[in-house]
């Protein structure tokens, strides 16, 4: 059994800590407050434009903006993997991203009507840039601060801390929002600003600038050798059969997860028509049971190995993709049945994205950076996300129907699972 000193001990907890901070832009800014509030502040206009660009929905200009992020994020992120490489500071990015998200949330206090549209857009913009682009820095940490048989653990009290700590921001914004004045909604974003980059400085403070000596690459050739070794990444990766298939199947069940992360709002509230507050206390759910998911995934893994415990993960996706399709407005229950299904994405949520994360560190090859290869890792995330987008919002307008959106997504998981069983793992 390997003893873990204390100055590792620590980087550990401000590398888990480092979730706390950054979460609450996930919950608060995705899924919880800001989506409501940009929908409600453009209640009276259908049809909108920003910056002389015609939309004919905002629910599209929101997409499109958040879209738009992802793409800046999959241009950037080789290039500035590449400097922190060159100059071996990987810390330096995660402060500029965690305060570029964080500036991005503080703006959207200003977002108060059509006219400061571009406010809101711009900053939606910058802080989804800030908290994704902060990620590819942050994950490759784990493989230099945590032995293998760590970094499930590791990354799962990553998912643990991030869930709570956004979920008590969560219900501190909703106290002010619905007990004190619901024109404080705007002064949600301040304090998911402040709570990013004020817990933040901890992760700052005990984490090291980088575990990598500087490269000697020229910086006049960084743009060119940037792309260039991402590709020859993407080669090596896709030449070892483990690391080939694993990819494979993270891209697929990325698809799943993220598409129903972002749409599950607007599947309860379009699609079911549950209100404001039975949304806000499926999401509450879903984040204190993925607490315990997230726990419980991790033993699964340390008893049965990573690749078991994700397959029986996706296979419980799968079954809330089934679920979502056989749930109906009309039903005498649906709310108790929206509850249901909430809990039990919860139980899954943070126990497959910690397992996936751990996973791919153990499957990686030992090399001197690991910044590239999450940026890698990250850039198939985010592609995922574009085509899960897209193909939800496909089979919406062939059907007009969110549950056969839904029920598509479970193909994403089935295929996933499919991939994995041609992984080998020495567990």
């Amino acid at each position: 059994m390997n003893v873990i000193s204390k100055e590792r001990k620590s980087q550990q907890f401000a590398w888990a800590f480092y979730d706390w901070a950054n979460s609450v832009y996930s919950l608060v800014i995705t899924t919880a407050i800001f989506p409501i509030y940009f929908s409600s502040v453009l209640d009276d206009f259908k049809e909108v434009a920003v910056f002389g660009i015609p939309f004919s929905d905002k629910g599209i200009l929101y997409s499109y903006s958040i879209t738009a992020s992802f793409i800046i994020v999959v241009l950037i992120s080789p290039i500035l993997s590449a400097v922190a490489d060159q100059i071996g500071n990987k810390k330096l990015f995660l402060k500029i991203f965690s305060w570029l998200g964080a500036m991005g949330c503080f703006s959207l206090f200003f977002f108060t009507d059509y006219n400061t549209l571009w406010i809101g857009i711009l900053g939606s913009i910058l802080a989804s840039v800030g908290y994704w682009g902060s990620l590819v820095f942050y994950n490759a940490y784990l493989p230099e601060i945590a032995e293998k048989e760590q970094q499930d653990q590791l990354s799962a009290r990553g998912f643990i801390y991030g869930y709570l700590g956004s979920a008590i921001l969560l219900i501190i914004c909703l106290i002010f929002i619905t007990l004190v004045d619901e024109g404080l909604t705007r002064y949600s974003f301040i304090l998911v600003a402040l709570w990013w980059i004020g817990f933040a400085q901890y992760t700052f403070l005990k984490l090291p600038k980088s575990y990598t000596k500087p490269s000697k690459i020229r910086s006049k050739q960084i743009l060119f050798h940037s792309h260039r070794e991402l590709l020859q990444v993407g080669n090596q990766l896709f030449q070892e059969r483990n690391l080939k298939f694993y990819l494979l199947a993270f891209f697929l069940l990325s698809v799943g997860i993220q598409t129903i992360n972002y749409m599950a709002t607007i599947f309860g509230k379009d699609e079911l028509g549950l209100n404001t507050n039975k949304l806000i206390i499926t999401i509450l759910l879903i984040q204190f049971v993925a607490v315990a998911g997230s726990y419980i995934f991790s033993r699964l893994s340390k008893r049965f190995g990573n690749l078991k415990s994700l397959t029986l993960g996706l296979l419980i996706w799968a079954l809330i993709c089934l679920g979502a399709f056989m749930m109906h407005s009309t039903d005498k229950y649906v709310e108790y049945e929206f509850y249901a299904l909430g809990a039990t994405v919860g139980l899954v949520l943070g126990g497959v994205q910690a397992l996936t994360r751990s996973t791919y560190s153990k499957l990686l090859p030992k090399t001197s950076d690991n910044t590239i290869y999450f940026s890698f890792y990250d850039i198939v995330e985010k592609v995922a996300l574009i085509l899960g987008s897209f193909i939800f919002a496909q089979v919406l307008y062939l059907t007009s129907s969110m549950q056969y959106s839904a029920l598509s997504l479970g193909i994403f998981f089935l295929l996933s699972i499919i991939l994995l069983r041609q992984v080998k793992m020495v567990e």
